[in-house]
């Protein structure tokens, strides 16, 4: 992807959502993000409330972009590393033990905005220069919508591949328990008032691994 594949004008656009998404951030790292207000966002950021609004079409958009830009980061780590099977579902999980001791405030945000909407988000598309400023040498890759169901599916196919599924287990219901897992065992980590959350992600995997 070549910079003169976009315009000034896209550049520019591009650089203020990102600018909005790294506020959001920021004040996540306090706070959740139903305490957190547009306008508070948009001083971080110092652009007006209407240019967020144009931007993003609500405030909760803001918060599936920020998991796109995330699981995308994942899978470009996961495909560079090589890691196949739970080698990469590992990866994915400790990346969200780690990041919730950074910004504590995304997982359980994005966890009850999962549980308001009865749905996993649909990812949104980003420009050519979003792509560019966030994914710089990685265009091709960071261009798709990432899927976190494709992702359990793709690992578990491998794990079932490479004799590391529990032979007991289909595919696509280890899928389904991973996606329980992803969500379920965060939380419940935080209701034994645990951080560990790497450990508790772990007493899952481990029933889903063959012995």
């Amino acid at each position: 992807m070549e910079k003169s594949s976009y315009s000034l004008r896209e550049v520019k656009k591009a650089r203020t959502k990102i600018a909005l998404y790294e506020a959001g951030l920021s004040l996540m790292k306090e706070r959740k993000f139903s305490e957190i207000m547009v306008d508070e966002i948009c001083r971080k950021a110092e652009v007006s409330k209407v240019t967020f609004f144009k931007c993003f079409p609500q405030k909760e958009a803001l918060l599936v972009y920020f998991m796109r830009v995330w699981l995308t980061n994942r899978i470009l780590e996961i495909d560079e590393a090589g890691k196949r099977g739970f080698n990469g579902i590992r990866h994915l999980l400790n990346s969200v033990a780690e990041w919730n001791e950074i910004v504590p405030g995304v997982m359980p945000s994005l966890i009850a905005f999962l549980a308001e909407k009865d749905m996993h988000p649909l990812m949104p598309e980003l420009s050519e220069a979003e792509v560019h400023l966030l994914f710089s040498g990685n265009e091709e890759q960071g261009s798709e919508t990432p899927v976190l169901p494709f992702l359990f599916h793709r690992c578990m196919k491998e794990a079932e591949q490479d004799g590391t599924l529990d032979p007991s287990l289909a595919v696509d219901d280890a899928v389904k328990l991973l996606s329980t897992v992803f969500y379920g065992a965060f939380l419940t980590a935080r209701l034994y008032a645990s951080r560990d959350i790497q450990g508790f992600y772990e007493l899952h995997l481990s029933r889903l691994e063959k012995d």
